[in-house]
């Protein structure tokens, strides 16, 4: 038993480095009793490409939200009234205007709504989230286009 423990046993080492090879794995980690083996390979090309990803990745999404959110911000920036009366999304998510494609939108312009009535949908995680009127008053402005990406605190309409 003693001459076992200064020995580190090369076999599995060499097993260990062929499970890597053929799995395309960077590392792999072997625990038993006291005898922890790791084994790694550095700079393989498929862990490097991985990295870059997912910055790659995160940028498109988050321009393509941006976007929509510079266009729909400009005229609640314009108008103070908007800042004071702007109804903001609660959460982020998809704003649809009607409660089915085709059909009539919950609130227009110049439409008169009662608190608590839905005024739009926000699609977050696959959930439908009716937004409900935190007043009532008159649509003045609608800031969002049926369909769109919206921010959480972005504004959607304005009620006077």
């Amino acid at each position: 038993m003693a001459d076992k423990k200064p020995g580190i046993d090369q076999a599995l080492i060499r097993d260990l480095a062929n499970i890597l090879k053929d799995t395309d794995l960077t590392e792999i980690e072997v625990e038993q009793d006291d005898l922890r083996i790791r084994v790694s390979r550095n700079g393989t090309p498929v862990a490097m490409p991985m990295m870059p990803q997912m910055p790659a990745y995160q940028a498109p999404a988050a321009a393509a939200v941006a976007a929509p959110a510079n266009a729909v911000a400009a005229p609640a920036a314009e108008n103070g009234r908007a800042s004071k009366n702007a109804v903001t999304a609660p959460m982020v998510g998809t704003a649809y205007l009607a409660p089915a494609p085709g059909a009539r939108p919950f609130i227009e312009v110049g439409a008169t709504v009662k608190e608590g009535q839905t005024i739009l949908i926000i699609e977050a995680m696959k959930t439908m989230n009716q937004i409900p009127a935190p007043r009532s008053g008159k649509v003045t402005e609608i800031f969002v286009q049926d369909a769109a990406p919206v921010e959480y605190g972005e504004p959607l309409i304005v009620i006077e």
